[in-house]
């Protein structure tokens, strides 16, 4: 589901498949979230008609997104009137709250069409304008951009690497870089500087607790 004209038809499954809610750290922000896990996974792979599709991340206020997010609408000065990218943006969670905090562009970037589906609607839910595109950044050079968010992106090897080369390639450029992560598997211990740390409330059916202590680091 990736040809413009596939847009309308992704938003609507998207609405009729979840609820305006809001992430428990960051009342201030409303998503079309899913309740239950293996029911809107289900229907995603129906909708696309296929098996095996990956999870639908952006039907989830996950911890690093909601950290990330709650550190952002605290502390507003880090992205006000600048350029953000917002990495495998998913529900688009960070990228509002960037938009939300002042920032005067924010890029919205993420692969699977239901997210950039996901993003325009929880902008518009928010009343915030938020860009989009379904390009694989990580396959390039950095975008120019003055901060680029990355929430909860280090949870499989590969996209862990290649995540860690493009910000490292993107803060040698000049950008500041603010990561939102609870730790995951292949997350690069001690190459980051700890920024804040959060208790965030999660859901045990898609985490290991129902309170994930997650931090934000800097880079």
């Amino acid at each position: 589901m990736s040809a413009p004209n596939e847009a309308p038809r992704a938003e609507a499954f998207i609405a009729a498949n979840t609820r305006p809610l809001t992430p428990p750290l960051v009342p201030e922000i409303r998503l079309h979230l899913a309740e239950e896990s293996l029911p809107i996974w289900q229907k995603t792979e129906e909708e696309l008609g296929e098996m095996n599709v990956p999870p639908p991340y952006w039907a989830f206020a996950w911890a690093g997104g909601q950290a990330l997010a709650r550190y952002l609408l605290d502390t507003p000065a880090l992205v006000r009137g600048l350029s953000v990218i917002d990495l495998g943006s998913g529900s688009g969670l960070t990228a509002i709250a960037a938009k939300r905090a002042g920032a005067a562009k924010v890029l919205a970037a993420d692969i699977d069409a239901f997210s950039l589906a996901a993003v325009r609607l929880n902008a518009a839910l928010n009343s915030v304008e938020v860009e989009t595109t379904g390009e694989d950044l990580l396959a390039s050079a950095p975008e120019r951009a003055d901060v680029i968010l990355v929430g909860d992106l280090f949870y499989e090897r590969e996209l862990a690497a290649r995540v860690t080369a493009y910000i490292e390639q993107a803060a040698a450029s000049g950008a500041s870089v603010l990561i939102g992560d609870p730790k995951r598997s292949y997350f690069p211990v001690g190459r980051f500087t700890l920024a804040a740390e959060y208790q965030v409330p999660v859901t045990r059916e898609l985490e290991d607790a129902e309170i994930k202590r997650t931090s934000v680091w800097r880079l």
